[in-house]
């Protein structure tokens, strides 16, 4: 992919939702909620501080975060839907 985020930024791969209840009751895709969680494809190089140093991120390719729900930009690159989100809009890591 040719495709690197700068400063504090990252690029993030929603991780698809349920597609079913656990009742069995499937859920159609204009009813489902969009997943709040995704892999980290690509990450920036960090934020500068006051200082002018850099900060490097907490977050590398391919962790699994939580992020919020409105969180982030979204846009297609080489056909796949990715959000661009600053660091700070990821929650934590899971697992």
């Amino acid at each position: 992919m040719g495709f690197r985020p700068l400063h504090d930024r990252v690029l993030v791969k929603r991780l698809e939702g349920e597609e079913k209840t656990k009742g069995g009751i499937i859920i159609p895709d204009t009813a489902k909620e969009k997943p709040q969680e995704g892999e980290i494809i690509s990450v920036g190089p960090g934020g500068r501080d006051e200082s002018g140093k850099l900060t490097p991120l907490d977050v590398k390719a391919g962790d699994k975060v939580l992020f919020g729900k409105w969180s982030g930009t979204e846009v297609k690159i080489d056909g796949k839907d990715l959000l661009i989100m600053k660091e700070s809009d990821i929650l934590g890591i899971i697992g």
